[in-house]
């Protein structure tokens, strides 16, 4: 019994020893996985939840595992190398590949961040806002909160944000789901042949795994300095993350499915769900559902120009990072103020009716960078002169690649449904 209870004692103290490391470190895996669940992703698992129920939860599970091998990866080469993903790549590829990637990013990252803003003024119009208040203002306070603060400031501010994702938490636990449907739905796959289930299906996983998720987590933990010997609390962190990411979206497509699809009300946004969950599952549900929109959108729109930025910078040389000034760092912050002007901007421009169509585009962008991306990544991640001994493994590979290409096959399927449905 004494023997028990040293044992205890021995790993309590470890854990009490670990904890200021971990808290340390925490941050970039988890900001990532939790922006991930942006305006678009919303939209995608409300409009999952409202058209088919529950059907689509297991396939949740699996894209967990498939989300946190690839940030792992990210995170391996950020702490190996201590340099972003497009400095590897210019290194690697050289400087045409790079330019090709960055194009593609830029302009993928621009239309996201439409998207973000989209999201704004979408749910601020459940508030009664007019978007033309809400959009500029959001703007500019993520603005300032990056040019202004300093790296340790906006992770902070990030992980705050995070935590107001419980707002769908509570929303499902609101909606009273059949709990048990809910369980079978989850462990049971089960699939439709149809046009509408097969669109949404590959639209969950589009939306999911997002290109700029890697340059993002990457150049954050290169930034961060994260030291090789702290290399498993960052593993820890990434996949954290990525549970967190696939937890609010099994919330979300919950609170849907137990409400509009049981109502038969289809929705085409989240902002539309948000409104419809008003009379199903009471105001205040509604409420909590818009809050956590605006939330998303609101850190969507701050991390994508800047991981466009921490991007762009890296592959052509400039200074970079958050903890600069403008006048240290002046075409990195540059490009995070045009993409945030830019995207803003469209969006007080494109009429409402208009913005499903913004979302979607961005979508049909990420598919087209997706598949790019993940071959480079693996051919990074597997090089001995870059990373060492901590290349992937055999069976690490070959999960990864099978993953890749199931991946480019379904996303190359998604941007064509995408690009037909957008120019109907």
């Amino acid at each position: 019994m004494r023997g028990f209870f040293n044992r205890i004692r021995m790993r309590t103290h470890s854990f009490i020893l670990t904890l200021p490391i971990l808290l340390a470190v925490i941050g970039p895996g988890i900001i990532t996985g939790n922006v991930d669940n942006d305006a678009g992703g919303i939209t995608t698992y409300s409009v999952s939840g409202a058209r088919y129920g529950y059907s689509m939860l297991w396939m949740l599970l699996l894209i967990t595992v498939t989300l946190s091998m690839i940030q792992e990866m990210c995170a391996r080469m950020g702490v190996v190398t201590g340099k972003g993903l497009a400095d590897l790549i210019r290194e690697r590829f050289g400087i045409r590949v790079t330019l090709v990637v960055m194009v593609l990013l830029v302009f993928t990252n621009l239309t996201n961040t439409m998207g973000e803003f989209a999201g704004v003024a979408g749910a601020s119009g459940i508030f009664g806002i007019s978007r033309y208040v809400a959009v500029p203002v959001v703007a500019v306070a993520v603005w300032l909160l990056v040019v202004k603060g300093s790296y340790r400031s906006v992770e902070k501010a990030l992980l705050l944000f995070c935590i107001i994702y419980v707002t769908y938490i509570i929303s499902a636990l609101m909606a009273r789901p059949a709990w048990g449907e809910v369980a079978k739905a989850t462990f049971i796959p089960s699939f439709q042949m149809d046009a509408g289930f097969i669109s949404v299906f590959i639209a969950t996983i589009g939306t999911t795994i997002a290109p700029w998720m890697q340059f993002y987590q990457q150049s954050s933990v290169a930034e961060k300095g994260i030291e090789l010997k702290k290399y498993r609390y960052e593993v820890f962190d990434t996949y954290i993350g990525c549970f967190l990411t696939n937890l609010v979206s099994f919330f979300i497509v919950v609170a849907c499915a137990a409400t509009l699809f049981k109502a038969g009300i289809r929705v085409e946004t989240a902002a539309e769900a948000a409104g419809a969950l008003a009379p199903l599952a009471g105001k205040y549900a509604s409420i909590l559902f818009a809050i956590g929109l605006i939330n998303a959108s609101i850190m969507a729109a701050g991390v994508l120009p800047l991981s466009t930025a921490y991007s762009v910078a890296e592959a052509f040389g400039w200074e970079s990072g958050v903890g600069k000034s403008f006048r240290e760092a002046p075409l990195f912050y540059g490009l995070y103020t045009a993409l945030i002007v830019v995207g803003a901007g469209i969006i007080m421009l494109v009429p409402g009716r208009n913005l499903i169509g913004v979302m979607l585009f961005s979508q049909a962008a990420n598919g087209v960078l997706l598949p790019v991306i993940l071959i480079l990544m693996l051919k990074l991640v597997n090089d001995k002169t870059l990373m060492g001994t901590y290349v992937n493994s055999k069976a690490k590979n070959i999960a990864v690649w099978a993953q890749a290409i199931a991946m480019i096959g379904l996303t190359g399927v998604l941007t064509v449904q995408t690009l037909i449905q957008l120019l109907r």
